[in-house]
């Protein structure tokens, strides 16, 4: 059973989520048109186009449900109406590593996170690290690649 609490995202994560299921629910009568022109083939115990079709179809309503209890438990934070001294979701924060090279990061909810774009997810280890810090405070952060030590350079709501 999924928990109610909130699931926050940016607008921008809403958006995508909401155009994904839009796509899915569009794909579901394709689906239905696959599995009966399958049926329409005959024996179902050895037609390959009807199993694909009824896996294609448990994959989608899946994937629709999940979405649905996203969208339905979304909490849409705007970073441009945040403000503070201390990291929080929604924040764009500029670190320093261990060889004083800034690198940026902005704290995104799960279904945005993109660190290629300079987003991670709010329940990363980098982000769980950063969350509550000020700017000149150090952190170190366990990741795959071993240790890593910041500092926090600057702290954007943008």
């Amino acid at each position: 059973m999924a928990t109610m609490e909130k699931v926050p995202m940016l607008a921008e994560g809403y958006e995508r989520l909401t155009a994904d299921l839009k796509v899915l629910r569009e794909e579901r009568p394709r689906i239905v048109e696959a599995i009966e022109e399958a049926r329409a083939h005959g024996d179902l115990s050895e037609n390959a186009e009807y199993h694909a079709a009824k896996e294609r179809q448990g994959q989608v309503e899946a994937q629709i449900a999940e979405i649905e209890d996203k969208v339905s438990r979304a909490q849409i934070i705007d970073p441009t109406t945040l403000s503070g001294d201390k990291i929080i979701f929604g924040a764009t924060v500029t670190l320093l590593d261990e060889n004083d090279k800034p690198v940026r990061y902005q704290i995104c909810g799960q279904t945005e996170a993109d660190a290629n774009r300079g987003r991670i997810s709010y329940n990363s280890p980098l982000a769980r690290a950063l969350i509550g810090k000020q700017v000149g405070d150090e952190i170190e952060v366990t990741v795959p690649a071993g240790e890593k030590f910041y500092l926090v350079d600057k702290i954007e709501f943008i």
